[in-house]
């Protein structure tokens, strides 16, 4: 498995997303991504009442508890690393979270424009 660089969109060293729960498709904790990882899991948001309704409402279902996976279920507040893709489909159906540009794999910017990252961004001075 090739790891892509953890290089986040603003060109530095990608920061943690969340350990608890813990997140990223390689589950380091991180939203680094390696080309196994077809849906690009790459966004570190923080999850909203909003967001897990509509992705619930949009057959992602991220609240409900998989304990089969190891999965508790997302609340409000988590941070999580989403697939770009989800992301913008939520930012075009006016229920984005908000995200962590520190924490957010560059490969992100593949899908997103970073001017939508910014307009969402949580830790944008």
């Amino acid at each position: 498995m090739k790891v892509h660089d953890s290089i986040n969109v603003i060109g530095e060293p990608l920061q943690i997303c969340s350990e608890n729960p813990k997140t990223g498709f390689l589950r380091d904790g991180k939203c680094n991504t390696c080309d196994e990882d077809t849906g690009s899991h790459t966004v570190c948001i923080q999850a909203t009442k909003e967001f897990l309704q509509y992705s619930r409402f949009a057959g992602n279902d991220l609240s409900t508890p998989a304990p089969q996976f190891g999965f508790e279920g997302l609340k409000p507040g988590d941070n999580w690393c989403l697939c770009a893709l989800r992301w913008l489909e939520a930012h075009n159906n006016k229920c984005a979270p908000n995200v962590y540009l520190m924490r957010t794999h560059m490969r992100a910017l593949e899908v997103i424009p970073i001017k939508l990252l910014k307009q969402h961004a949580i830790d944008l001075n």
